[in-house]
């Protein structure tokens, strides 16, 4: 079982049947109050994440989930499929399920797939991807005077990010998978 002081960043724990992972923490101690543990949590099923305090007598049970490697192989109508690493079978997952992470997955992407009692639950994808720019806006002279110094850029995977001035069509770039913003060219 685990503590309030076990709820660490990175520490994944069942609440409800279900499998949250600890994003932030921060242990807080008041004068004249009991001390609590301030946390930023996501459910590893839904993707939603909470803001909740927890108390000194607080008491969870670890999380199973297991992270095993994968490779992106493609994606149909409704779903994108993985192929294991280690084993060689092939998961399929909603795109319900992946949200925004589909914007950044292309073909032979290595990425970790999260499973919970058996089931595939989610995609763990890298900080950073590169992704080719398929079409973006050519520069033109004095386009920064009115204080815009970034455009729109479509990517390989058809979404579409703002990108600096300077980059072109068929430039590498770096997106952040977590925030879906322009990191750097490649």
């Amino acid at each position: 079982m685990l503590g309030m002081n076990d709820l660490r960043t990175g520490v994944v724990f069942k609440m409800n049947d279900q499998p949250y992972l600890i994003m932030w923490s921060n242990f807080l101690r008041m004068a004249q109050r009991k001390p609590v543990r301030q946390a930023k949590i996501k459910n590893l099923i839904t993707g939603k994440i909470l803001e909740l305090s927890f108390k000194l007598d607080d008491r969870f049970e670890e999380a199973d989930v297991q992270r095993r490697k994968a490779t992106y192989l493609y994606r149909d109508d409704s779903a994108a499929t993985f192929m294991d690493a280690e084993t060689y079978d092939q998961t399929s997952i909603d795109f319900k399920d992946l949200g925004s992470q589909i914007n950044f997955l292309v073909d032979g992407a290595e990425v970790t797939l999260l499973v919970f009692e058996n089931k595939t639950i989610g995609v763990d994808l890298p900080k950073k991807v590169e992704l080719k720019v398929t079409e973006t806006a050519d520069v033109v002279r004095g386009d920064t005077a009115q204080g815009s110094v970034t455009k729109e850029a479509t990517l390989e995977t058809g979404a579409t990010v703002k990108v600096p001035m300077f980059i072109k069509t068929g430039d590498k770039v770096r997106i952040n998978t977590e925030t879906g913003e322009y990191v750097e060219r490649a």
